[in-house]
């Protein structure tokens, strides 16, 4: 559930962030527009696992927090592309180093 406010504790910055970007999915969308405008179906190739359904739902809720742009070009059949907006952009750091977390996490259960 959204909140307008976030004056609880401590906390409440994460929380807010993990609102905006929690979830299994929006961290790693992130992650691959912030190499480059994908269109649905190349982020949804990317992504193997996730149903287009909430594909679509994530990349919704990314756009109206202002951290994902969806661009619609005139042409027939219609194109459409997502990028990262400079909100987004601002996020890379964390998401580069959810990455680094993930791959050291991902060799030490291996080990």
């Amino acid at each position: 559930m959204r909140h307008d406010t976030y004056d609880c504790n401590k906390g409440c910055p994460v929380e807010a962030t993990l609102e905006v970007m929690g979830g299994k999915w929006k961290g790693a969308i992130l992650y691959h527009l912030l190499d480059k405008p994908h269109r649905f179906g190349e982020l949804k190739r990317i992504m193997q696992n996730i149903t287009q359904h909430m594909l679509t739902k994530q990349l919704r809720e990314l756009e109206a927090s202002g951290l994902v742009h969806r661009e619609v070009f005139p042409e027939v059949p219609p194109r459409v592309e997502y990028s990262v907006t400079e909100e987004g952009e601002s996020l890379r750091d964390i998401v580069m180093q959810m990455r680094e977390w993930g791959l050291k996490h991902l060799q030490k259960n291996k080990d």
